[in-house]
């Protein structure tokens, strides 16, 4: 199959973040077992959801991981102007589909070029590592290096994560952490301002905390200018509270997320919010007893990545991809996972992140065609003697 033929089998399955990937995630196992090798799935505790691994080629420390993430965004509410599991070819080079940029285009490149991994003597291996619900949190990123690390006898090297990035090696990534913190106050008549407790007021008072800390962070010249922008941000995105103009609100709560650069701590951050809650707490409960501020993570916190730019990865992405320049990202990806379990990682796939999570999501033919001549090089990499 070429790769735009897999890459149209892999979007028809309209997989969302949060939502049973087994179907498509069988596919891939099907496709790849029809080459003669084995698969291994890490599923969810409830069976509902499964990652994939496999290796190609020979059981010997310092092969490469090709991973990427077979779920996607929602589409409900964008103004797509072709069926968004169906890829389109307009006959403009570009070929639309939700998930077609991010990262299903990657994924396809990987398979179309199995068939040469297994004909290839490979002296180093090759590994696939297809994960779930990382559009929601990077869920099942850590389970899966993680298994990877374990399953096999040998130890792999590196690690390609394949986001698009128009083929430019990403050797860095925000942490990234979305939290909800609720506020509980005392209702009243709204002329008692004063004798109440306003579970909106104490909101506004906790967001204008979580402002002024960033502005800190960067006046202290916690900067990384790899990154833009190039200091670690903290957004509130949505907030509630209150059920009349003249009711005292008794509850309110926001959602709030922390991208952090590598120099600065997702988890310090919130320990300083969390201290700050408990000042608070301590201050208004001998007005209202009952006052409490309480905040629980949406998700884990999503690691950094920070790869050296001297990185023996670093050096075979710009061989295979042809470019030498890097770059880095303010989205959250698995990079950082993969790197907390001892690989060499960096991102680097086909597409314009430009194009992802929009209506008409698309990636070009030229784009797809230089993902699977990075894998082909790859090939030729790992088919050397010499290469370490």
């Amino acid at each position: 199959m070429t790769v735009e033929q897999i890459l149209s089998k892999l979007v028809a399955f309209p997989v969302l973040g949060g939502q049973s990937n087994l179907s498509i995630i069988h596919w891939i196992k099907n496709y790849i077992e029809s080459h003669s090798i084995t698969t291994t799935l890490v599923p969810n505790q409830a069976g509902t959801k499964a990652s994939l691994h496999c290796r190609i080629g020979p059981p010997v420390s310092g092969g490469v991981i090709l991973s990427g993430h077979t779920d996607v965004v929602p589409v409900e509410g964008q103004a797509w102007q072709t069926n968004p599991f169906e890829l389109t070819d307009k006959g403009n080079g570009k070929l639309y589909a939700r998930g077609a940029c991010d990262m299903k285009g990657f994924i396809a490149c990987c398979l179309a070029t199995l068939p040469a991994m297994v004909a290839a003597n490979l002296k180093k291996p090759i590994y696939f590592a297809f994960s779930y619900d990382e559009e929601v949190g990077c869920l099942a990123g850590s389970e899966l290096a993680t298994a990877l690390k374990s399953h096999y006898t040998e130890t792999p090297k590196y690690a390609i994560i394949g986001e698009p990035s128009m083929m430019e090696p990403i050797v860095g990534q925000k942490g990234i952490n979305i939290l909800k913190t609720t506020v509980n106050g005392s209702a009243g008549h709204s002329s008692r301002i004063k004798q109440e407790v306003s579970a909106i007021h104490e909101t506004m008072r906790l967001i204008g905390w979580l402002e002024q800390k960033m502005n800190r962070l960067i006046k202290d010249g916690r900067l990384d200018n790899r990154f833009q922008p190039p200091h670690s941000s903290i957004h509130v995105g949505m907030v509630n509270g209150g059920i009349a103009p003249n009711i005292i609100a008794d509850n309110a709560f926001f959602y709030w997320d922390v991208r952090t650069i590598p120099m600065d701590n997702i988890q310090t951050i919130v320990s300083e919010f969390e201290a700050f809650c408990r000042q608070r707490e301590e201050d208004i409960r001998p007005q209202f007893p009952n006052f409490k501020i309480e905040t629980k993570e949406n998700h884990p916190a999503v690691p950094h990545l920070d790869t050296k730019a001297d990185a023996d990865i670093v050096t075979l992405l710009k061989r295979i991809s042809g470019n030498s320049k890097l770059n880095t990202v303010a989205y959250a990806a698995e990079a950082g996972q993969f790197a907390n379990e001892g690989f060499q990682t960096a991102i680097c796939g086909p597409g314009s992140i430009e194009q992802a999570h929009r209506a008409n999501e698309f990636i070009t033919k030229d784009e797809l065609n230089k993902g699977v001549r990075m894998l082909e090089k790859l090939i030729s990499e790992l088919s050397d003697s010499n290469f370490k």
